[in-house]
């Protein structure tokens, strides 16, 4: 079957079971024949099948594709179809596992291999990876995440937190390969969002775009995409690829989602775009030795908040870690906060008066049996008496493992919010702090973009394979959360995934992350920012050589991109390069981060806040800037970053308007051009252009 399409002829030859030719700007752009499909099914024992369209011994051609059967596995089948809509090619599959004997567990649906990537390619044909992991990422060397410590990892039980899952690290169900003529957009066009692993691995010399379709079926059902996996081409830049997903994402939204102008449980400071201040009260780092610092109790902090309030000309959000009474990152239970609720309420109390607000991190569906910084914080007793077990995530094989999520902080299991016990667990463990008159809780750390982890169990409830059915969990419990904590907001860590963005609307978006994997672009802010914000985050795990100061680089790329600021302090009112230092050698300039925020913030009330608050991203027009070339160093292994001397992002705001924001962090003046003038960018400042 040959499809011409808009920019793009895709020959797919049903009989080889592979997609044989994609012809993209006048280039054939296939690397290697793959199988249209893998797929794993399991049996009643968890034992796993993975079978390929290549293990098909039958191909009968059908009305736009094919079925195939006579598969190892006895009475196996698979259809698979491919049309053309709108100048797209749309791809349907559908597994019947041929029996109640199995179950569809995940189809790799359709399997594409592309030239290696731009700096792994001796032959001049490689491209870049627009990945939606974690905020937005441009990949042009698939060695460059193993070499910093954050591999490729196909999505198992136990989950981890950098698994490539959607709806967790990653955020958006879409991928692009992008050449310096045109692009390749792959999108899931699911309007239900159910899990999906979205990767891209080293294979036949080449890179193959995964898309793990995780069925959610019961034994003997079978499994169908009720939605399409969508190719489209575009031009070679990664906004066109954003925009063709965001036109699908504005004409499906999901639950709960409204812009912001128009969401009334969106609280007043919000639009003030606070300075986010993070702290521990006890300890330093989070394996450090749990006492008591300089800003515990927590009415120590105020006179050094004071300070900082008035240097940087900003409204304050008072993030705080290690408060937790029961143990640092112990979760699920949280309350009382360390020291008693006396002095916090105080806190809060004093924080309000000076028109500020209160946020605590929580670490989101673990269920700690024994805290690893406080000895004794065990909850096994408690844990066998309640039969809490019937409320953990279980293995394929039903049982139920050892969390590897945090293992340094706890020991502990995973709670799966989709069965009874966990959701009541959860809600007995959270209700103290919803009724706490905090302002924000950064309520699910460690459970990135706000997905739940996988689980298996035949006893919850719900299918005995992840799918649909735990987005809608997720979707109906943190409803109820926001339902009954009116007041607060909700946040994640990373940024929140598509399906949980009417409930998280304030989310720790560490997006320097993404400096372990290529170079990171605001794709969140692109498609997303109408409809939340969120802040820069504690940027733990940051790549950045801490011997130079890049904070001033980092506040500047979460400002573009129209995310709160955020400072990371030590208990003696330092600042920190990013949570988690052991290295206090060296510290950022405070003076001057304090000049640069204040000068941002002047910038943003008087200037930019039609734009950065809740505008639309728009594509920049051509901009010339110079580069800066930063130090990666993680574990050993050295590399450079070369990065745009000024971050820049363009902008239209709710009327119309559109402007150009670029931000200098530099102590000298930067000379720029934009489509061809000449402008300047003063030091430690900002400028905007009117488009």
């Amino acid at each position: 079957m040959k499809l011409e399409l808009k920019n793009l002829l895709l020959t797919v030859d049903f009989e080889k079971r592979s997609i044989t030719s994609l012809v993209l700007g006048g280039h054939e752009r296939i690397n290697a024949l793959l199988p249209l499909f893998r797929a794993r099914l399991r049996d009643v024992d968890a034992k796993e099948y993975v079978l390929s369209a290549y293990d098909a011994k039958k191909c009968e051609l059908v009305c736009d594709g094919a079925l195939y059967s006579d598969f190892p596995i006895d009475g196996v089948s698979v259809r698979v179809a491919v049309s053309e809509k709108n100048g797209e090619a749309e791809w349907h599959v559908a597994v019947d596992p041929g029996s109640d004997k199995y179950f569809v567990e995940w189809v790799d649906f359709p399997l594409v291999n592309l030239p290696a990537l731009e700096k792994n390619n001796t032959k001049g044909e490689g491209g870049k990876i627009l990945y939606p992991y974690n905020e937005g990422v441009l990949i042009s060397d698939i060695d460059l995440r193993d070499k910093l410590e954050f591999p490729h990892l196909y999505p198992e039980y136990p989950s981890h937190g950098i698994n490539p899952v959607f709806p967790n690290m990653v955020c958006s169900q879409m991928l692009a390969y992008l050449w310096e003529d045109a692009g390749l957009y792959i999108g899931a066009h699911d309007e239900k969002r159910g899990v999906k692993g979205i990767e891209f691995v080293k294979e036949e010399d080449g890179v193959t775009l995964i898309f793990r379709l995780f069925c959610g079926t019961e034994f003997g059902q079978k499994y169908e995409n009720a939605y399409p996996m969508v190719f489209a081409a575009t031009d070679g830049k990664w906004e066109s690829a954003a925009e063709r997903y965001r036109a699908w994402f504005e004409e499906n939204l999901p639950p709960r989602v409204k812009k912001v102008t128009e969401n009334g449980d969106i609280p007043e400071w919000y639009a003030d775009s606070p300075l986010v201040v993070s702290y521990p009260v006890r300890g330093v780092h989070d394996m450090d030795e749990m006492k008591a610092n300089k800003l515990h109790p927590y009415t120590n902090a105020l006179p050094l908040l004071d300070d900082i309030r008035k240097a940087c000309d900003s409204r304050l959000l008072v993030l705080l870690m290690h408060w937790e009474g029961t143990a640092p990152w112990a979760p699920p239970y949280v309350w009382p906060p360390f020291g008693g609720e006396e002095n916090f309420k105080e806190f809060l109390e004093a924080l309000h008066a000076k028109g500020d607000m209160l946020g605590v991190y929580c670490s989101g569906f673990g269920y700690t049996m024994q805290s690893n910084l406080i000895d004794e914080y065990n909850k096994e007793e408690d844990f066998k008496k309640g039969e809490l077990w019937r409320g953990m995530c279980v293995s394929p094989e039903g049982k139920v493992e050892i969390s590897a999520i945090c293992p340094a902080q706890r020991s502990g299991y995973d709670v799966c919010p989709a069965s009874k016990v966990g959701r009541r667990i959860l809600k007995e463990a959270y209700t103290p702090l919803f009724e706490s008159g905090v302002d924000y809780a950064q309520i699910l750390d460690q459970n990135h973009g706000g997905g739940q982890y996988f689980c298996y169990s035949r006893d919850h409830g719900h299918p005995p394979v992840p799918g649909e059915w735990m987005t809608t969990s997720m979707q109906d419990m943190l409803g109820d959360w926001n339902d009954s904590a009116k007041n607060m907001l909700f946040g994640c860590e990373s940024s929140a995934a598509e399906p949980f963005i009417g409930n998280l609307a304030f989310s720790d978006n560490r997006y320097e992350v993404n400096y372990r994997v290529g170079i990171s672009v605001p794709l969140y802010a692109y498609i997303y920012h109408e409809y939340l914000r969120n802040f820069m985050g504690n940027q733990v795990s940051c790549p950045f050589d801490t011997h130079t100061d890049t904070l001033r680089y980092r506040l500047a790329y979460s400002f573009a991109a129209g995310d709160c600021m955020t400072l990371v302090l030590t208990p003696d009112g330092e600042l920190m390069a990013n949570w988690g230092m052991r290295d206090f050698s060296v510290l950022p300039d405070k003076e001057k981060a304090f000049r640069f925020i204040a000068n941002l913030s002047c910038f943003y009330k008087e200037q930019a806040k039609p734009y950065l608050y809740a505008g639309r991203m728009i594509a920049p027009p051509e901009i010339c800037c110079g580069t800066t070339i930063y130090d990666i160093r993680v574990e050993g292994y050295e590399c450079k970053a070369e990065l745009p001397a000024v971050l820049y992002s363009a902008w239209e705001a709710e009327g119309g308007k559109t402007a150009l924001i670029l931000v200098n962090p530099e102590e000298t003046d930067a000379q720029c051009t934009v489509d061809g003038e000449k402008v300047t960018v003063p030091a430690m400042n900002a400028i905007l252009l009117k488009k």
